[in-house]
């Protein structure tokens, strides 16, 4: 797994050492990068469920100027941090041990917010639509702000703030941009 484009192009990345995290294959974070081109700027981006940072990386490697990395699991943390030490810019990025809610929780009461947000959860938990909601409903989102969703199902926001602006499959894999237009 590596670094695909930006400044740390080509950097190596420790998968995590289970079973259990199911990373970005290349070819979709490639395809995932590309379409969010037109709305690549500068800002927070936040991946909820990080397994590898990969793609907190990858954004952080094009531009963005801080990633936070989320995730429950203390063999994807380790990974993560190993990760993240091997960019040599540890300031760019926020790493976080904690399931999805207590991070929004967290990002509540420190009123941080983003403008990229990754969702990739297991795809047997099927929560993409209430992390969505609670994204909008606890103000975490900029305006403009573009969440990517990548599942293995169809799901229909009923948001009035979010709409979805591009979508494509990749064999058992979904990949939906929304943009949040506040």
């Amino acid at each position: 797994m590596k670094v695909v484009s930006g400044k740390f192009r080509g950097l190596n990345l420790k998968s995590v050492p289970t079973n259990n995290t199911r990373p970005t294959s290349a070819k979709v974070k490639e395809a995932v990068f590309s379409m969010l081109s037109p709305y690549m700027i500068d800002g927070n981006t936040l991946d909820l469920f990080a397994g590898t940072g990969s793609l907190g990386i990858e954004a952080v490697s094009r531009g963005y100027k801080k990633a936070y990395l989320v995730d429950k699991a203390y063999k994807a943390i380790n990974t993560i941090k190993e990760n993240v030490e091997k960019t040599r810019e540890e300031d760019s990025f926020v790493i976080i041990k904690a399931s999805a809610t207590e991070a929004l929780k967290k990002f509540e009461g420190e009123q941080v917010k983003f403008d990229l947000v990754f969702l990739d959860p297991p795809y047997r938990m099927k929560i993409t639509e209430q992390i969505i909601s609670d994204l909008v409903d606890n103000n975490l989102l900029n305006d403009g702000a573009v969440i990517v969703d990548e599942t293995d199902y169809d799901i229909e926001l009923d948001l009035e703030q979010i709409e979805l602006i591009k979508e494509k499959r990749y064999k058992d894999t979904k990949v939906a941009i929304y943009r949040f237009g506040g």
